[in-house]
C-alpha cells in the first residue's frame, strides 16, 4: 500500500458538484470532469516522485498559481475570496497516509487544507478544500448558468427598459424594431451591466462583462511503483563475486606454499 501526506485530521472539502453528478472525475478522454463547468483555461502544476516504494509516505504537490487579492462572484452577487482546491486522482492502491505516518515538518506543510475521498469506495482520488478546482464554475452541471459568467442578448433589437431588480440583478427588454415583439433577457446579481436603454444591439452581444476570475487546469505526472525485493539482487551477486575473489586468492596463496615446498625439499 502506498501513501500520500495528509493533515492529522481528514475533514469534509467544501462539497464539488462533480461528486454529486460523476462517478468518476475523469472522462474516458482522459479529461478531468470540472472542466465541464469551468470554462477558463488556468495553469497548473503536479509533482510527485519518479520512482516510490511499497508502504511509503511521499508527497504530491500541486500548485495552482493565482492572485491571492482576487475577489470572485459569490451566488448571492457579492464579492469573496477566491477558493482554490484540487481533485487529485492516484493510481490504484493509493490513499492518504493516515495521521500518525505524517512527520511535523509535512504537517507544517499542509497547514489548513482538508481532504476527503470523491467516493467512499475511491481511495485513491482526493478532492482537497475548501474546493475542487479555481474559484466557482459558470455552468452548473444541469446545463444552466451560475452568475459568474457573461450574459448574452437572446434577441436583436432596441433595448426599451432595464428594470433592477430588489435583491440585485436587471431584466433586460429588447424589442424587435421590425415586429415589435419583445423579449425579456433576466440577468443575475453579480454580473455589471453593458448597455444602457435605447441601445440598439445584435443577437448574442454582452450585456453584462464577464465576472469570472479562476478557471481550471489540469496536469498528468507519473509513478512508478518499485519492487523492494529487485534492489538486493545486484548487491547479493557483488557478494559472490567478492567471496569467489577472495577464494580464488586463497586457493593461489596455498599453491604457492605447497610449490615452495616441493623446491625446498
Amino acid at each position: 500500500m502506498i501513501y500520500i501526506i495528509t493533515r492529522t485530521s481528514i475533514s469534509n472539502a467544501y462539497p464539488i458538484f462533480a461528486q454529486q453528478v460523476y462517478e468518476n472525475p475523469r472522462e474516458a478522454t482522459g479529461r478531468i470532469v470540472c472542466a465541464n463547468c469551468h470554462l477558463a483555461n488556468k495553469p497548473v502544476d503536479i509533482e510527485v516522485p519518479q520512482a516510490v516504494l511499497p508502504d511509503t509516505v511521499f508527497e504530491a504537490v500541486v500548485r495552482i498559481p493565482y492572485d491571492m487579492q482576487l475577489k470572485q462572484v459569490l451566488a448571492n452577487g457579492k464579492r469573496g475570496a477566491l477558493n482554490v482546491g484540487a481533485v487529485l486522482i492516484l493510481p490504484e492502491g493509493f490513499e492518504l497516509a493516515p495521521p500518525d505516518r505524517i512527520s511535523p515538518e509535512m504537517k507544517e506543510k499542509i497547514g489548513n487544507l482538508s481532504f476527503q475521498n470523491y467516493r467512499p469506495d475511491k481511495k485513491n482520488i482526493l478532492v482537497i478544500g475548501p474546493a475542487g478546482t479555481g474559484g466557482r464554475g459558470q455552468i452548473y452541471p444541469d446545463g444552466s448558468k451560475s452568475n459568474n459568467t457573461v450574459y448574452n442578448a437572446t434577441a436583436p433589437g432596441i433595448v426599451s427598459k432595464i428594470i433592477r431588480k430588489e435583491k440585485g440583478g436587471y431584466e433586460i427588454t429588447i424589442a424587435d424594431a421590425s415586429d415589435g415583439r419583445q423579449v425579456v433577457d433576466i440577468i443575475p446579481p453579480g454580473p455589471e451591466l453593458l448597455v444602457s436603454e435605447g441601445e440598439s444591439i445584435k443577437i448574442d452581444q454582452p450585456l453584462t462583462s464577464n465576472p469570472n476570475v479562476g478557471g481550471f487546469g489540469q496536469g498528468d505526472a507519473e509513478i512508478v511503483l518499485s519492487r523492494s525485493i529487485t534492489y538486493p539482487r545486484p548487491f547479493v551477486l557483488l557478494g559472490f563475486c567478492y567471496l569467489a575473489q577472495i577464494f580464488l586468492v586463497l586457493k593461489k596463496k596455498q599453491f604457492e606454499k605447497v610449490q615452495l615446498s616441493e623446491m625446498n625439499f
